[in-house]
This record gives structure tokens, C-alpha cells and sequence, in this order.
């Protein structure tokens, strides 16, 4: 299954609690409403390890670097790249989205290697 992961920041004048409401009210319904959208979970990450092996860096804990982590599952990236180019999505989620909540962000997309559950 095809993936994007979003990780990214607030900006600085925008707090959790504003964001939860708008992500609850407008952006989760509007990412599941899109046809190529399977799942979307959004996390408020705590904290985090970090280590390196190659290095023999023992893991330490440490701040995240980023504060939300937003996972889409995809039907297919053909498709999500479709549903980017929408007017719901390019004119309307997306500008409301870079100028109003988030600060820096990075996006990933790839393709699911493996997927346990129990």
C-alpha cells in the first residue's frame, strides 16, 4: 500500500488545542472524503530515542524534531497525486493548511514493505 508521511511542526502562534479542533471538524473528514484516502492518522508525538548503530552511539532519549507526524494510507500514489490537484484539496485544505497552522514540514511517500498486526 502506498504511504505519505508528514512530518511536521505548528507555527509558533497556533496551539495543540486549536489544531486537534480543526484537524476534528475539517481536515480528517475532508483527507478521508478523498477517494484514494484508505486511513489517515495523525500523531502528536511526546518524545523520542535517538542512537546510531553504525557509529556505536548508544540510544538516548530526546525531543522529536518534529511534533506531528500525519500518516496517510493510499489506495495508490497515482491516485493521491489525482486527489492533490483536486479544488477541495489545492484551493481549499492546502493554503488554509500551509498559511494558517504549520511551520516547517517535510513530506515522505513510499510504498508499505511490511504491515503486522495482531
Amino acid at each position: 500500500m502506498a504511504k505519505q508521511i508528514i512530518l511536521y511542526n505548528l507555527r509558533d502562534d497556533v496551539t495543540d488545542e486549536d489544531y486537534a479542533k480543526w484537524c476534528n471538524t475539517y481536515k480528517g473528514p475532508l483527507l478521508l472524503g478523498l477517494d484514494s484516502v484508505k486511513q489517515f492518522t495523525l500523531v502528536n508525538m511526546l518524545g523520542g530515542i535517538k542512537g546510531n548503530g553504525s557509529k556505536g552511539m548508544a540510544p538516548e532519549e530526546t525531543p522529536s524534531p518534529y511534533k506531528y507526524i500525519g500518516i496517510v494510507d493510499c489506495t495508490d500514489l497515482e491516485a493521491m497525486q489525482k486527489d492533490s490537484q483536486t479544488k477541495a484539496f489545492k484551493e481549499e485544505f492546502f493554503p488554509q493548511w500551509f498559511s494558517k497552522w504549520v511551520g516547517d514540514f517535510y513530506v515522505l511517500v513510499g510504498m508499505e514493505v511490511f504491515d503486522g498486526k495482531k
